[in-house]
């Protein structure tokens, strides 16, 4: 089985926790990379997330995520196919990153790509043509049984 967890998704752990939401996502996030450090999944980590949390101002959330990423098992390159798709994806009204991430996740048979980006599971949602199941970590985890 494999997980691509976006950038919001992997520093929702630092986010302030003012909100039950939040406060569950991160609980969640941090099940779903212990679930993969297990051994039970694969993290994947792709060019598009490195590029994302290297531009990352704050010291410790980068090196934070740079730290989650190392427990990653596959690594997706940023190829001319996954741009061609990314901007298919920008057709359907994902915004330039999220589209990146999408066509990554695609591109290495990702089994399920989760974000704590509302839009992105909305537009997911919206198309039945989907290569990949999205979900938020908390529907995820309950996804998985976990």
């Amino acid at each position: 089985m494999r997980i691509y967890i976006d950038t919001c998704g992997i520093q929702r752990p630092l986010d302030i926790k003012n909100q039950l939401r939040i406060i569950l996502e991160a609980d969640s996030i941090l099940g779903l990379i212990e679930f993969c450090k297990e051994g039970h999944a694969d993290l994947i980590v792709s060019d598009v997330l490195r590029y994302e949390i290297q531009n990352c101002q704050n010291i410790i959330r980068r090196e934070y995520a740079e730290s989650v990423l190392k427990k990653a098992k596959l690594d997706v390159p940023l190829t001319e196919e996954i741009r061609v798709r990314a901007v298919e994806l920008e057709g359907f009204g994902f915004r330039g990153l999220d589209a990146l991430h999408l066509a990554s996740a695609e591109a290495c048979n990702a089994d399920f790509f989760c974000t704590c980006d509302d839009e992105i599971i909305k537009r997911a949602k919206l198309r039945a043509s989907n290569k990949i199941r999205v979900f938020s970590p908390i529907d995820l985890i309950r996804e998985l049984k976990l």
